[in-house]
């Protein structure tokens, strides 16, 4: 067993209290990472503080608070110690037609899937950039490559969310803070609900996909906790792609 050596390190994780977020910050945790985890809901953020041991903190924010945002790599510090990881998971994707959209969507999808990851990572990098060590890790999504109908302003999002990881990864490379993304395709998560519960459905979202299965959500685990170990030191502005092999078809 490979050893990631990321005892003792800190976390923030963002949406942490369901689907990929929770995975995360549990995958995390089992490697010896203190977690400070965030969401909105703070009973599933206590169920998760109280399965892992003294080693997850639950925080509840808005994201869409960006004073809020701001705090918590101080809120981490103050429960932890130190802060060396954040993984920006939180997000939101309304689907819709374009035209029949309001506005207001737009607004909120840009206000929680970018500029809260910029924020946390701006008031993150201030840390991790003093001491000359760090690893943000943003959690995209194949939509962000490709883009999807019924969700332009999730895709454009996302795809912002990719460019910003690389921008960023470029200006911080020799301040010794690495910033990759992961973008995963479907997994059997909360958001995909509606796919789950309809055979008819599933079975042509997964004719899409060579894999032919969705993605656990446990699977992301290993990625982000390579992602934030030092064996990753000399990896940034990287996308990973998580999707069974969807996006890599004609």
């Amino acid at each position: 067993m490979i050893d990631l050596r990321l005892q003792d390190k800190v976390a923030i994780v963002t949406g942490a209290s369901r689907g990929l977020g929770r995975a995360a910050a549990v995958a995390l945790a089992e490697q010896g990472v203190d977690v400070l985890a965030v969401a909105r809901s703070q009973d599933e953020l206590q169920q998760l503080e109280a399965s892992q041991a003294g080693k997850v903190k639950a925080c509840r924010c808005d994201m869409a608070d960006i004073e809020a945002v701001a705090s918590l790599p101080a809120k981490a510090i103050e429960a932890f110690g130190r802060l060396d990881i954040v993984v920006n998971n939180a997000g939101i994707a309304p689907a819709g037609l374009f035209l029949e959209q309001d506005d207001q969507v737009w607004h909120e999808v840009m206000a929680i899937n970018v500029t809260a990851p910029a924020i946390l990572a701006k008031a993150a990098g201030r840390h991790l950039v003093a001491q000359s060590s760090g690893k943000i890790i943003n959690i995209a999504s194949t939509s962000g490559i490709l883009g999807k109908p019924l969700l332009v302003a999730y895709s454009a999002s996302k795809g912002a969310l990719l460019q910003f990881t690389k921008a960023l990864a470029a200006e911080w490379a020799r301040k010794g803070v690495q910033v990759n993304a992961i973008a995963p395709g479907a997994f059997e998560t909360d958001a995909q609900r509606l796919v789950l519960d309809s055979p008819d459905v599933l079975a042509r979202r997964l004719g899409k996909i060579p894999a032919k299965r969705m993605g656990a959500a446990k699977e992301i685990g290993p990625m982000v906790c390579y992602l934030a170990s030092s064996l990753s030191d000399f990896v940034t502005g990287s996308v990973f792609v998580m999707d069974g092999g969807e996006s890599s078809k004609l």
